[in-house]
């Protein structure tokens, strides 16, 4: 046959890239550090009951996972975590303390022996939990942040800096965890200690404030017996962000905020390399790091406006070196050790890898979760950055993946379905990275458009303030204006066109279904429905005055929490849809989804409702993510009038 191409309907290519390939490669490497010259990280194990493991690299570059199953190195600080490991060199020999997920203590495990909890259990709501440990041998303490429940409600909660005792004598004793903060805030970061060791850094912020609105850089003494007193703000306030606080080799305090209208860094107050791009991101979890100091005094910058690259920028000139290599998207976790830096990267060829940049020679390579390509990279979406026209004018960011497929070709004439791809957050964006999930479509000759709507991060202060009070307003017209640029243009069939999302992307596709008249069906994973239960008490506690910036203050406009919400517009929804939902979710409670599912109980909208034991906020098993996805592919099979015979047919109901 040579390279003739088939012409097959869009849709129904056959394809190697299948449900369970992609959930195997759901997920990605966080929070490397060093343990003495060594690299560690952890990693995600869908097939393990979706647990994350704890890597250890060691010097000869082999590899193993240092906790076995069920082991799962996972904070749940603020829902959505932080940093839950730290290590030393200790007589030679590793010193690692750890978060284990199922009950949050701290442990504290030196290879060849068994973890040894350091915190107590409490039966008080969600109990004690701890993040960004950090070790102090000559204390013998493990400083960290403590999130301390005070009652059975979501809101029943403190945080504070606090240190806990390396012996164990805190295991069965809360008395002996000394608090380093007095908890004049509601959320803190872990502390950063000086290089002398006299004063330490931190962030903090209040309700209803989120950590990319405004937060404080609080700096303290330390005194001798190891308390923190005269705590000041130097930084920060309620319209400045200070994503990451950090010391300096020679003392002086490095900081990134978004002052200026993008995330700089700062040294000591003065501006390091005042660019707009942004080097710095939303603080979703408690210890991420976009800058990283060496040594030398350099400093590794994760930088860029939308995709980040990994780079090194000498304060003095202002000057930075990016890294060679092919990754194009670097995530907030970098760590420093020498002249050694590791850093998390990916590229639209390569899946999320550890990647080590050797600063001396500038060489840069993969050394952990290395990319191997599951399947013929013949296969792999082709992506295109694209920068469309929103109302009045305004820039949408999106990358446009379409149909791609070595073999296949559509008839002449026709045109492709597209589902539009709504990210989580909203205060976030997606990146342009291998997605074997979006290679599930594309290879099968769906397109995929995923948009970074106003309220994303990445492209300035102002963009993301495009999306303030104005929730289920602009990006659901951001979304649409993609979707009807691509049909305009010819790329997308008008009458094929599909939308989906997760949390506020699930938000944001049950608002679209409600709202336009854009889409033909819609899956709606794990959504905000109904903002009325969505606050104070009925959420976690972390978001649950989000709702100020994205609406508007609740007592002033009641009815725009209303009208805004999609479950007071179920009756409008003519649009099949598929909702998916964690049955263990306190972010987005299934609650939500039978409350909207009662309101069309009376109309005919084929639809379907999956839930899944065990899951809670963002799918991790291996057996849930192929459910989901080919129930998705199934919904648009029906809809879109597709022939995938490899599918399970999902059963619509009316």
């Amino acid at each position: 046959m040579g390279d003739e191409m088939l012409k097959t309907p869009y849709g129904s290519w056959p394809s190697p890239v299948d449900a369970a390939l992609a959930a195997a490669h759901d997920g990605r490497p966080e929070w490397p550090g060093f343990v003495g010259d060594e690299t560690w990280w952890t990693e995600p194990r869908p097939n393990e009951g979706g647990r994350r493991a704890l890597v250890r690299r060691r010097a000869d570059g082999t590899e193993e996972s240092v906790l076995p199953a069920p082991w799962n190195v996972r904070s749940r600080v603020i829902e959505y975590g932080g940093r839950p490991w730290a290590g030393v060199v200790r007589d030679g020999e590793p010193l690692v303390v750890f978060v284990n997920f199922a009950d949050q203590r701290l442990y504290r495990y030196e290879p060849g022996g068994e973890p040894r909890p350091l915190t107590p259990v409490s039966p008080v709501g969600g109990g004690l939990r701890w993040a960004e440990p950090r070790v102090d041998v000559a204390r013998g303490e493990v400083w960290c942040v403590l999130e301390e429940f005070t009652g059975e409600g979501p809101g029943d909660v403190r945080r504070v800096l606090a240190a806990v005792p390396l012996d164990g004598s805190a295991a069965e004793d809360r008395g002996a965890v000394r608090e380093l903060s007095d908890g004049r805030h509601r959320f803190v970061t872990g502390a950063r200690l000086a290089p002398d060791g006299r004063r330490a850094a931190w962030l903090a912020w209040d309700h209803p404030r989120m950590p990319w609105d405004g937060t404080e850089l609080l700096v303290a003494d330390v005194g001798d017996d190891g308390t923190l007193r005269d705590a000041r703000s130097v930084a920060g306030g309620p319209d400045e962000a200070v994503a990451q606080v950090e010391w300096a080799a020679d003392g002086r305090l490095l900081y990134s905020s978004d002052r200026s209208g993008w995330w700089n860094l700062y040294r000591d107050g003065t501006p390091l390399c005042p660019r707009h791009e942004e080097f710095g991101g939303p603080l979703w979890q408690l210890g991420l790091r976009w800058f990283a100091p060496l040594g030398n005094g350099l400093i590794a910058v994760v930088h860029g406006k939308g995709s980040t690259v990994l780079g090194i920028l000498d304060p003095e000139s202002g000057e930075i070196v990016d890294a060679a290599g092919p990754w194009t998207e670097f995530s907030a976790h970098l760590a420093a050790h020498g002249a050694r830096v590791v850093a998390i990267g990916a590229s639209p060829r390569t899946a999320v890898e550890v990647v080590e940049l050797d600063t001396v020679t500038g060489r840069a390579r993969a050394i952990g979760a290395r990319h191997r390509d599951a399947v013929d990279p013949a296969y792999y979406p082709e992506p295109q950055l694209r920068v469309f026209t929103g109302p009045d004018g305004r820039e949408v960011h999106a990358h446009v993946y379409p149909p791609h497929h070595p073999q296949h070709t559509a008839p002449d004439g026709e045109l492709p379905p597209y589902v539009i791809w709504a990210h989580g957050g909203p205060t976030s964006r997606v990146p342009l990275v291998l997605d074997l999930e979006i290679a599930y479509f594309t290879s099968r000759g769906i397109g995929v458009a995923e948009v970074n709507y106003g309220g994303s991060t990445g492209y300035g202060r102002a963009y993301r303030e495009r999306l303030r009070e104005q929730w289920g307003v602009v990006d659901v017209e951001d979304c649409a204006a993609v979707a009807r640029a691509l049909a305009d243009e010819g790329t997308a069939d008008p009458a094929r066109i599909a939308i989906r999302g997760g949390s506020a992307g699930g938000w944001t596709t049950a608002a679209s279904l409600t709202t336009t008249d854009v889409y033909a069906c819609g899956t709606i994973i794990y959504p905000v429905l109904d903002l009325a239960t969505w606050g104070p008490g009925e959420t976690h506690d972390f978001e649950s005055r989000y709702l100020e910036s994205l609406i508007g203050p609740l007592a002033e406009v009641p009815a725009r929490y209303t009208d805004r919400s999609p479950t007071t517009h179920a009756d409008r929804l003519t649009a099949p849809f598929l909702l998916l939902q964690g049955l263990d979710d306190v972010i987005c409670p299934p609650a939500q989804c039978e409350r909207f599912l009662a309101r069309i109980a009376d109309r005919d909208v084929p639809h379907a409702y999956l839930t899944f034991e065990g899951e809670g906020h963002g799918f991790r098993r291996a057996e849930t993510m192929v459910r989901a996805l080919e129930a998705e592919m199934s919904l648009y099979a029906q809809v879109f009038k597709l022939d995938v015979p490899d599918v399970p047919r999902l059963g619509l109901h009316t």
